[in-house]
């Protein structure tokens, strides 16, 4: 790990969605080169806080910093340049239909016409793009071939390595995993978290995960944090998850009934 400054800092983060409180003073530290998984059952907060980072929604208050930038601070066309150092893959891959799979993988440096970082020429061709998506396929276990195929003529699981390629495309400095191993057999699954780990250490870069699935969480975090009504209550290691000594953790890893944790009605 380098340096002593956070890659992400997260300070008091708060988002209500009418008297519905999700994040309730989130506060969260991913060191550079660090993979953090972050846990919790449907509707802690998950998605919304990796959301919040992405600049796709605006919390009520607190702070998300890059780097030691606040980019809540930040204008729209600097959160858009600080949005570049940041791949993603979602969570049911989220393909364009209309595009072939070279052309998904190329996407956004094709939509920015720049190059993945550390590139020489600062524009990319569509010759050029058609070629670095091949060799980009070719690093999650797919053929560059592929590349002329439609999204529809591929499995699941070729279609999440296709996502898993798109977000590396570009090189990132920050990578985002939403749920990556939702409806994947077990096998695929390892697959598909043996790929992310390689792709985050080959790429140098800082990843956060969010899943409810504890194999994908111990195979790709370095660190771990739980979250429960809206705020984080532990962190440490991703190995400590299923033995972390906390209360909550254990119950949710565990997948056990009777615990600190309750299920809410819905009112």
């Amino acid at each position: 790990m380098s340096g002593t400054v956070p890659k992400i800092r997260i300070r008091g983060l708060h988002k209500a969605f009418g008297s519905k409180k999700v994040l309730d003073g989130v506060d969260l530290d991913v060191m550079p080169e660090t993979s953090m998984v972050v846990i919790g059952g449907s509707g802690s907060g998950k998605s919304v806080l990796l959301r919040c980072i992405l600049g796709l929604i605006e919390p009520d208050s607190g702070s998300i910093e890059i780097d030691g930038v606040d980019v809540l601070a930040l204008g729209e066309r600097a959160r858009d340049e600080m949005r570049q150092c940041i791949g993603m893959l979602f969570q049911n891959a989220a393909l364009f239909d209309s595009l072939t799979v070279w052309e998904n993988v190329a996407f956004g440096l094709l939509a920015k016409g720049r190059r993945p970082r550390h590139g020489a020429e600062p524009r990319l061709t569509r010759a050029q793009a058609r070629v670095h998506a091949g060799k980009v396929l070719e690093q999650v276990g797919l053929a560059a071939s592929v590349g002329d195929l439609s999204p529809s003529e591929l499995s699941g699981g070729m279609q999440k390595r296709v996502g898993l390629a798109r977000a590396i495309a570009a090189r990132p400095e920050i990578l985002f995993f939403d749920e990556p191993t939702t409806g994947l057999d077990p096998i695929m699954g390892a697959v598909i978290d043996g790929l992310i780990v390689d792709c985050v250490q080959n790429l140098g870069s800082t990843a956060i995960a969010i899943t409810h699935d504890m194999a994908s969480a111990t195979r790709i975090g370095t660190q771990a944090a739980m979250l429960y009504r809206g705020r984080i209550v532990w962190r440490g290691a991703a190995a400590e998850l299923l033995h972390s000594g906390n209360d909550m953790v254990d119950q949710f890893t565990h997948g056990r009934r009777e615990g600190p944790i309750s299920m809410e009605l819905r009112k």
